[in-house]
């Protein structure tokens, strides 16, 4: 089978190589599935251009992955062929340590990922256990739902570790695939939401969305903020983003990999107790919370359409800031939702999903 995998030194005109696979078999409590589409992540740009470390050699990135099943293994009850389904980041977990215990499996210190510690949906099939995988509708477009699965988790798990008080006002620092979904999750719920980023276009879209304003990144916001979502993987903005506190806010940090953090000086940035805090991975839990409250109230991605074997020019699209919003490489015979509407810019095709 084709796949894409990260198999060297990237350079500024190639960051994957494509490669032929065996079609891989799934372990006894694993599921095979068939990619229709799967998600454009700035965490496989990480890995791509070395800032994560692969866990394996010629890794194939990927890990918002939809698709049907094609083959179970023998110990697995939950799904069959046919089923459609979402492999999403977190792979698998021990199971026995305190955190997996606890309800912390995201913390396991054994856990392993989806396009990092194995290969991901860049490809035409992959494998993943049936215990970590989402049952998904059949009547909703495969490009809508893959950026749910990790965008749209991690962006859930970031606004909550945010703790946004009710009708609290929200900083969001960096506007892409996960911001935009956090946006109308937010917003939805009651919040006013504050958006600072450096694109005008991602700007623009913040304000589609129902944004009460949108600024650059370095701006300072219209009013004091309850709660702070920083996106963009730049450390020089958490100081940024801790003085637009206001008294007993928090700011989360919703990326994998970030820049150094510059000197702070505590009186600005942390007293009066504003709190600065992480987010790393999430729970199965977390996933089904986000997907149940995406359907119920509407969270639609903004995407940018690639055929799978334009997964390169994706990810470089997406180092260069060519589009806002999300990008989904789509499987051959793309079918797009009922009411989707189709643009034709310079490479992948944009879909605003109503």
């Amino acid at each position: 089978m084709r796949a894409w995998a990260v198999t060297g030194e990237p350079t500024a005109a190639r960051l994957l190589h494509e490669v032929e696979r065996r079609q891989p078999e799934p372990g006894p409590d694993e599921v095979l599935v068939q990619v229709e589409a799967c998600g454009v992540c700035r965490t496989d740009l990480h890995l791509a251009e070395g800032d994560l470390a692969p866990k394996r050699p010629d890794v194939v990135p990927g890990h918002e992955a939809v698709g049907r099943v094609l083959g179970i293994g023998a110990s697995v009850r939950r799904f069959r062929a046919g089923d459609r389904v979402g492999v999403p980041w977190l792979r698998r977990t021990c199971g026995a340590c305190h955190w997996c215990r606890t309800g912390a499996e995201n913390l396991c210190p054994r856990s392993a990922y989806t396009g990092w510690d194995a290969d991901g949906g860049y490809a035409e099939m992959l494998t993943a256990p049936a215990a970590f995988v989402y049952a998904l509708p059949d009547d909703v477009a495969a490009a809508d739902l893959a950026p749910l699965l990790c965008a749209g988790i991690i962006g859930y798990r970031a606004l909550r570790r945010a703790a946004l008080p009710p009708g609290g006002r929200l900083g969001l620092y960096g506007f892409g695939a996960s911001a935009h979904l956090t946006a109308q999750l937010a917003i939805a719920q009651g919040a006013e939401v504050h958006v600072l980023t450096r694109g005008a276009d991602a700007r623009r879209l913040a304000l589609e969305l129902g944004a009460a304003s949108a600024g650059d990144a370095t701006a300072t916001p219209p009013v004091a903020l309850d709660s702070v979502v920083v996106f963009a993987p730049s450390g020089e903005l958490v100081p940024v983003a801790l003085a637009a506190l206001a008294p007993g806010g928090t700011v989360s940090l919703a990326g994998i990999h970030m820049t150094d953090l510059p000197a702070m000086d505590y009186q600005t940035h942390l007293f009066r107790e504003r709190t600065l805090t992480s987010v790393t991975a999430n729970t199965r839990a977390d996933g089904e919370e986000l997907l149940a409250l995406a359907v119920r109230i509407g969270v639609r991605a903004r995407t940018t359409v690639y055929p799978i074997a334009q997964a390169d020019q994706a990810l470089r699209d997406l180092r260069d800031g060519a589009f806002s919003g999300a990008a989904v490489l789509e499987a051959d015979g793309p079918s797009a939702a009922p009411g989707a509407r189709h643009q034709e810019p310079s490479a992948g095709r944009v879909v605003n999903s109503e």
